[in-house]
């Protein structure tokens, strides 16, 4: 049975360090936009909700359908965002739309919102185009340092 105690030994004197370094510096190299993940995924988790939390699922209830529906859309890239980094930034501009779009449907899917819902909307919109331009900037330059 080998011997696994560590005790004396620094990680400095392993073979592999150099190794272990370099690959720890790139897998962090394209998470320069990791304070956004959280920030997409609640913005989209609210989105999902909020037609319960402000009580509009009665009076409008295909916008309360199609806030579920984008919500847990942003919710997924953003989890995306998390877990696949160098495939999802990518979709940063899809976020943008998906803002504009949440932004429109309030008037497009809902019938007569009050200005309740309307702000909801609004400021949903605009946090998810935010966030997404913020994703989008970040790719942008992360991708011309690779290059």
């Amino acid at each position: 049975m080998s011997n696994l105690s560590h005790t004396g030994r620094d990680m400095a004197s392993h073979p592999d360090v150099s190794e272990m370094r370099d690959r720890y510096a790139s897998m962090l190299g394209g998470r320069d936009v990791a304070l956004v993940d959280a920030p997409v995924f609640l913005v989209g988790l609210y989105c999902a909700i909020s037609p319960w939390v402000l009580h509009f699922t009665a009076n409008q209830p295909t916008l309360a359908t199609h806030n579920l529906i984008m919500g847990i859309a942003i919710a997924a890239l953003g989890l995306g965002f998390t877990v696949m980094p160098e495939r999802m930034y990518g979709l940063s501009w899809a976020i943008c739309a998906m803002g504009i779009w949440t932004i429109l449907s309030t008037w497009i899917v809902g019938s007569s919102p009050d200005l309740g819902v309307v702000l909801n909307n609004v400021i949903i919109g605009g946090l998810t185009v935010l966030l997404g331009l913020a994703c989008a900037a970040v790719s942008m330059k992360s991708g011309k340092r690779t290059v």
